[in-house]
């Protein structure tokens, strides 16, 4: 079988390297890819990043399965594309990627079919959006509509930082078009989760539970980046609390889409928040997330080739259940100074001979790139340490030993993933 994975992150990474471990792939190519996943994978040689560009790479190179990593190859009808040439592809096709390409698209979907989520209010004026944030008040989430890379949300605790929020996102100074029409929702207390699930349509299959640390400082403190680690099983959540997000959420949204007549087919991603009411809704994500696979890939030991294919081809009914490891996994990723803000590429990376060595540990590669014989920065968020241990504490322990082999040049990583496991 040959395979396509589209990304260049470490999720995509964490994808090429658990489809490597299947006896079906005989051929990987990972577009645009990055120094860690050529170790593994072929990166071609394309004269643009366009969907299809890469659809006329599919045709000409026989390619059995495509995967797509990032939202806004999904959000621009990649998967549409690939279908009309007869390509078999994982994920939702473009009407089915507004789940994340449209936070006003996910929130009246929420309400119209009942499925919990927090209050909110849709604005594309100032005047009525700082009405809403006066009557409401704080704290309060302001969102931008469209994909923002991660930027578009702020979580202010007063109502000054709120309305300014509001004014940056309207103009366009924070996000572009994105945020020229905003969700401004009520602020939910309590623990986040991740629960994605594979999707055919009809059938969903939820993968194990995990968190992810978004901030960039310590206690979960500071500007919201791409994901500064990650954790999975989450302790909090238990085999009861699985059934009530599928039975609440993920089923009631596959059949929900279906009333819109939307069959969504390739991943789910729940980001939940557990309130004393009960999983709420924060966001839906329409790809695997990031660090999130990192965590969750580790631990799979069923066939991810088995489960692509079937989820691609409405299929998974008829999979058995999933097998998984039942250790812990922790990824902590290692960033470049100054992210998520403005920050310096080029530095070499030392150490990564001495971490290949370790077992069940895993080096993802997100920003990464070789550069006159050398292994250097190329990115924000640099490198993701996972490793496996027989609970949290071991697994975290093993990351952070891994990650103390590793250096390059402003190298920052948070010393804290997992705490809320451990408490």
């Amino acid at each position: 079988m040959r395979v396509l994975v589209i990304g260049g992150g470490g999720r995509e990474h964490a994808l090429v390297h658990k489809l490597s471990e299947s006896s079906q792939v005989d051929d990987i190519w990972c577009f645009p890819g990055n120094a860690g996943t050529g170790q593994i994978a072929k990166i071609p040689n394309l004269v643009s990043a366009k969907c299809d560009v890469l659809a006329d790479f599919a045709l000409a190179e026989d390619i059995d399965l495509t995967i797509v990593g990032p939202e806004n190859y999904l959000a621009a009808g990649i998967v549409d594309l690939f279908h009309s040439h007869g390509l078999t592809i994982f994920g939702p096709t473009q009407k089915a990627a507004q789940i994340e390409s449209s936070k006003v698209f996910a929130k009246e979907l929420m309400k119209t079919h009942n499925i919990p989520t927090a209050a909110y209010g849709v604005f594309s004026d100032y005047d009525s959006a700082k009405a809403y944030i006066e009557a409401m008040g704080v704290p309060i989430v302001i969102k931008a509509d469209g994909l923002a890379a991660g930027k578009g949300v702020i979580v202010a605790e007063d109502t000054e930082t709120a309305l300014a929020a509001a004014q940056a996102t309207l103009s366009g100074k924070q996000v572009g078009e994105a945020g020229r029409q905003i969700v401004i929702e009520e602020f939910l207390s309590g623990q986040e989760v991740s629960i994605l699930a594979l999707c055919d349509g009809t059938t969903c299959i939820p993968l194990v539970p995990s968190q992810d640390h978004k901030t960039i400082g310590e206690g979960d403190q500071g500007p919201n980046t791409g994901g500064m680690g990650a954790y999975s099983p989450v302790p909090v959540v238990d085999k009861a609390l699985e059934k009530t997000v599928y039975d609440t959420i993920l089923i009631p949204t596959l059949a929900a889409l279906r009333q819109e007549g939307i069959e969504y087919t390739g991943v789910l991603y729940a980001g939940l928040m557990l309130t004393e009411s009960g999983p709420k809704v924060i966001e839906f994500n329409c790809r695997f997330g990031d660090p999130e696979t990192q965590v969750i890939l580790p631990r799979l030991k069923t066939d991810l080739v088995d489960l692509l294919l079937a989820a691609s081809q409405g299929r998974l009914a008829d999979c058995q259940p999933l097998d998984w490891d039942p250790r812990a996994c922790v990824c902590v990723i290692a960033a470049s100074e100054g992210y998520p803000g403005a920050y310096t590429s080029g530095f070499t990376i030392k150490g990564l001979e001495a971490v290949a060595g370790l077992s069940d540990v895993y080096t993802y590669h997100a920003g990464t790139a070789w550069r006159d014989g050398k292994m250097v920065t190329a990115g924000g968020r640099v490198l993701g340490v996972s490793a496996l241990g027989d609970d949290i504490r071991q697994a975290r322990e093993r990351a952070y030993e891994a990650l103390g082999k590793l250096d390059f040049d402003g190298m920052y990583y948070r010393s804290d993933i997992g705490w809320r496991a451990l408490e």
